[in-house]
Order: structure tokens, then C-alpha cells, then sequence
């Protein structure tokens, strides 16, 4: 993983935003869904380009990982996966379901699996 240029998710999110990934994503029904094409995605239809982990400063249950996506159909955005105790774990197979070959090689695998 990349060395964390920002502490808190919104900076990392707007930088993103700046280079073109405006999408936001969100997770509804075992799908990735584009919030404003409403267009549902699969996990073999994700490519994760980059991520981002952080943990809260004051409760360490407060933990996320930014995850920086492209779609099958060429759609960049966002999607942010709260993780750990209070995770949901659906949502966290989807992103485990997404094939290994559909991450860049700036996105390290092991260590979100």
C-alpha cells in the first residue's frame, strides 16, 4: 500500500475527485451501485485502481478503507468501507469477491484479504 499522504478520507476523496474519479459509489443488495447512474455492478466488474486504510484517532473501532475504483463500463469514482467490529459483512465479502486480477498492482491485495 501506498505510503497515506492524507489523515483524513474526504482530503484523499477530493483529490480523487480532482483527477476525474467523481463517482461515488454505494452498496445495496449484494451490488455496487453507481448513486447517480444507478447502474449495479458485480464484483468481477470492479477494478480497484488504489486504497487507502485509516483508523480513528480517538476510537480505534473507527476504521475505514477508501477504495479507489474503475467499472467495466469506465465510470471512476470512490466507494468507503467502514471495517473491523462495527463492519458490515456483506459488504466486505462483496469487496473479498472481487478477483485478484481486477486490483493494480499499486493496491496491495494481502493486505486487505
Amino acid at each position: 500500500m501506498k505510503r497515506e499522504d492524507s489523515k483524513h478520507e474526504t482530503d484523499n476523496i477530493k483529490r480523487y475527485q480532482d483527477e476525474g474519479y467523481t463517482a461515488s459509489y454505494l452498496f445495496e443488495n449484494d451490488r455496487l451501485i453507481d448513486a447517480e447512474t444507478k447502474e449495479a455492478y458485480k464484483p468481477e466488474d470492479i477494478f480497484i485502481v488504489a486504497h487507502h486504510r485509516y483508523e480513528g484517532m480517538s476510537d480505534p473501532d473507527d476504521m475505514s478503507i477508501l477504495y479507489i475504483i474503475e467499472t467495466k463500463d469506465k465510470r471512476k469514482g470512490t466507494h468507503l468501507l467502514g471495517y473491523g467490529p462495527m463492519a458490515d459483512l456483506e459488504e466486505a465479502e462483496f469487496f473479498k469477491d472481487i478477483p485478484k486480477a481486477n486490483y493494480s498492482k499499486n493496491a496491495d491485495i494481502n493486505e486487505l484479504t
